[in-house]
C-alpha cells in the first residue's frame, strides 16, 4: 500500500482507498437507502465519536439493518482509521470522518437466485481532510439562509433522528437557493411554515441571553446543537425549544449553524433580510470559546489561518 495514500474500512477490511469499491447493484444507489454519520478530529483525536456511532446503531435499528459488527467494536476500528489516516496530514490539518452503512446488494439487479437470502449490509468508513477555506466566507461575510419552495420531509414520513443520506430533495432546494444567491444556504420549512434545518447543519436563534431552537419533532438533533445546549449554562444562556418560523428569524439578535465539520458559523441573512444588525454577533463569540476551550484550539483561527493552538 502507499504510504501516503488514506485508508478506508470496508465490509470487514481496512484497504487503499483506490480499491474501496461499492458495487453499483447496492441498494444505497439502487434505492439511495444510506445511513451515515460524520465526526471531525480536534488535534487529530475523534470528537464525541461514541456519540456519533450510538446515533448510527440507533438508525440501523430503526432502519432494520443488522450491523456485524458491535457499536463497541465501530468506535475502535474509527478510531484506528484516524489514527491511519491522521498521519498522512499535517499537524494543523483536521479529518472528516463518515461512516456509511446500507442494506446491501439488490441481488435480483445482480442476477443472483438466491434473491430472498439475507442480506449483508455495506459498512464503510472514510475519512478525508477538512477543507476549511471553503467555509471561510461563511466567517468573513456570514451565511445567507433562503427557504426555497422545497419542504422538509414530514416526521410522519421518516422519522429525522435517523441519519441518511436519501437527499434528492435537498439537492433540489440547493438549486433554487443558488439562484437566489450562489453562496446562500438552504433552510427548508414544515408543512406548516415552520423552519427546519439546513442540509448538513441546525439552526438555532438567539435573542437576548436565550438560545431558541426548532423544535426536535421536525429535525436531527446534531452532536454539535447538543454541545451548544450543554455549553449554553455556563455561559448564562437559556435554552427554549419551541416552533420557530422566518418571522422570529429575521428579528432575532443572532443565528447561528451548528455543524461538525466548523463547529457553528454566523448567519447575517436570511431570504435577503438581514438578521439584528447583520454582522456576527457578541454570543457567537462568547459560544465559539468555550467550545474552543472544550476542542483544546482555537476553532476559528483554525478556520481562518490554520494556527490552532490555544496558549
Amino acid at each position: 500500500m502507499n504510504n501516503t495514500e488514506p485508508t478506508v474500512y470496508l465490509n470487514g477490511q481496512f484497504v487503499p482507498a483506490s480499491q474501496a469499491h461499492v458495487n453499483i447493484y447496492d441498494l444505497g444507489i439502487v434505492l439511495g437507502a444510506t445511513l451515515t454519520e460524520m465526526t471531525r478530529t480536534f488535534a487529530h483525536k475523534a470528537f464525541r465519536a461514541s456519540d456519533h456511532v450510538d446515533r448510527l446503531y440507533r438508525s440501523a435499528r430503526y432502519a432494520g439493518i443488522d450491523l456485524p459488527l458491535s457499536a463497541e467494536e465501530m468506535l475502535a476500528t474509527t478510531e484506528e482509521l484516524v489514527e491511519r489516516n491522521a498521519a498522512l496530514i499535517g499537524e494543523t490539518e483536521e479529518l472528516g470522518v463518515v461512516h456509511f452503512i446500507t442494506p446491501g446488494e439488490n441481488r435480483i439487479y445482480a442476477g443472483n437466485s438466491a434473491a430472498t437470502a439475507r442480506l449483508e449490509p455495506t459498512v464503510c468508513i472514510h475519512s478525508f481532510p477538512l477543507p476549511f477555506e471553503e467555509w471561510l466566507h461563511f466567517f468573513t461575510e456570514g451565511v445567507h439562509l433562503v427557504t426555497p419552495s422545497i419542504r422538509h420531509v414530514p416526521p410522519q414520513c421518516i422519522d429525522p433522528k435517523m441519519k441518511n443520506r436519501s437527499r434528492l430533495h435537498w439537492w433540489i432546494a440547493d438549486q433554487q437557493s443558488h439562484a437566489v444567491d450562489p453562496k446562500a444556504t438552504s433552510l427548508l420549512l414544515d408543512l406548516e411554515g415552520n423552519i427546519t434545518e439546513c442540509s448538513g447543519s441546525n439552526i438555532v436563534i438567539v435573542r437576548g441571553r436565550t438560545i431558541y431552537s426548532p423544535t426536535s419533532r421536525n429535525i436531527l438533533e446534531g452532536v454539535s446543537l447538543v454541545t451548544v445546549r450543554e455549553l449554553a449554562p455556563g455561559l448564562g444562556l437559556d435554552w427554549v425549544e419551541k416552533d420557530l418560523q422566518p418571522y422570529d428569524v429575521v428579528n432575532a439578535d443572532e443565528a447561528w449553524l451548528t455543524t461538525t465539520p466548523y463547529c457553528m458559523a454566523p448567519c447575517v441573512k436570511i431570504n435577503n433580510a438581514p438578521i439584528g444588525d447583520g454582522a456576527r454577533g457578541p454570543i457567537f463569540g462568547e459560544m465559539m470559546a468555550a467550545w474552543s476551550e472544550l476542542a483544546g484550539l482555537d476553532i476559528l483561527a483554525q478556520i481562518e489561518t490554520g494556527a490552532y493552538r490555544l496558549d
